[in-house]
């Protein structure tokens, strides 16, 4: 472990510090090149943009250019470490845009006291990129975050913390529960977290089938039911009218388990409780709230997929936030809405029911790979994302109306 943490120290300090820079896409050698790059000639297209703003996707790199902004109060699992400490996480999410998508990504950084200092300065810049990317905000300050940024940008606004990992999850969810003989619309889900991310994944399934009903979401005092007086207004949604109080009670017969929230809270014991064919997420990261191997060793009929990716079935953001973009930008849609979020969980979920190509065999160290228990959602280095994923966006921003350009002829992501 030392071994590794200097490592990733090393990787971020050499070269060169950091993991992002800015290169030139036009010449840049001669005068002549200066002139029209600078003054004189950027006038020209200045006084195009005044005219036709529009013009300005066709004349700067706006269209092409996503925001990576947050303020440092959610930072991985480390908690509140200020937007500093954020920043190597930042340039980490600009780097996975450019690797996996082609899109430019400057990371900000945002100092605020309150939540309307925070949303007035990335509203008063939103209009400088095509899209705003928020990432490690605390909840339940990202809600209102997020919300206030839809209403106020003209570009899309996307909460990846939340929307990425519940695209990615419901997509693995559906597949998984697909094996095991069962229907999302069916499954008594039990969720160990309540933070934005769960939130955000159970409102997701519901909006895939899940019943809300059939939802037992737990915090750090419990079952979160209807006889609580402590709960925000994003709890409340997930009051359930129980009697079951303790995460013993609630996965006694569940289907479906979806940890994110910690460390080893769920044992084997746990698991044993489940229902026949169980589906477990532990998405917690480093380490999951369960490891495969404990869990397995209680029972053979599950599957479990967690956050990292030295297991099966790695439940990884990656999937998702670099098509939803790509296809958002390349439509010029005004927002990420429920239907381009559908279209890339039934897109990511397709991917992984076709045969595997061999450099994504490489690429993960697999000798095969086939649709099944160790296998329900694609690997990150699947080069099939950016097209299918990013296709599936485009046409779903098309087709609900919020996309300012038509579907490209032969688009490919």
């Amino acid at each position: 472990m030392t071994d590794f943490r200097q490592q990733a120290l090393d990787y971020h300090a050499h070269p060169t510090p950091g993991k992002i820079s800015v290169e030139l896409t036009t010449p840049a050698e001669t005068s002549y090149d200066l002139s029209l790059a600078y003054s004189p000639g950027v006038a020209e297209p200045v006084r195009a943009i005044a005219d036709n703003p529009d013009d300005v996707y066709k004349y700067t790199g706006k269209g092409n250019t996503v925001a990576v902004i947050t303020n440092g109060t959610a930072i991985l699992g480390l908690g509140n470490l200020g937007p500093m400490a954020a920043k190597p996480v930042m340039e980490g999410k600009a780097l996975l845009f450019k690797r996996f998508a082609g899109i430019n990504s400057f990371d900000i950084e945002v100092k605020n006291k309150t939540v309307e200092d925070f949303v007035n300065t990335v509203a008063n810049i939103a209009d400088s990129f095509g899209g705003i990317n928020l990432e490690d905000i605390k909840a339940p300050e990202c809600f209102a975050i997020e919300k206030a940024l839809i209403e106020r940008c003209k570009v899309p606004v996307f909460h990846d913390d939340q929307h990425g990992t519940a695209i990615v999850t419901a997509a693995g969810m559906i597949n998984a529960l697909e094996i095991q003989g069962k229907e999302l619309r069916h499954a008594n889900i039990v969720c160990m977290g309540a933070g934005a991310a769960a939130i955000a994944c159970m409102e997701l399934l519901i909006k895939c089938g899940a019943q809300r009903e059939k939802i037992y979401m737990l915090d750090t005092k419990g079952v979160i039911h209807t006889r609580r007086d402590d709960l925000n207004e994003y709890k409340k949604l997930f009051a359930n009218n129980t009697d079951k109080r303790t995460l013993e009670e609630a996965i006694d017969g569940a289907d479906v388990f979806v940890g994110v929230s910690g460390p080893n809270v769920l044992s084997a014991e746990h698991v044993k409780l489940m229902a026949a064919k169980p589906v477990i997420f532990a998405c917690s990261n480093p380490d999951p709230e369960i490891r495969p191997e404990i869990a397995l060793a209680a029972r053979d009929d599950l599957i479990i997929a967690t956050g990292r990716s030295d297991y099966p079935n790695q439940v990884n953001n990656v999937l998702c936030f670099p098509f939803i973009f790509r296809g958002a930008l390349d439509v010029r849609a005004r927002t990420i809405n429920d239907e381009m979020k559908i279209a890339a969980v039934h897109a990511i979920r397709s991917i992984a029911k076709e045969s595997v190509p061999e450099e994504v065999l490489k690429a993960s160290g697999s000798k095969s790979l086939s649709f099944g228990k160790d296998y329900i959602i694609p690997k990150p280095m699947d080069s099939r994302l950016r097209s299918v994923v990013a296709k599936a966006v485009a046409q779903a921003a098309v087709d609900s109306g919020v996309a300012a350009l038509a579907m490209p002829e032969d688009y490919n992501g």
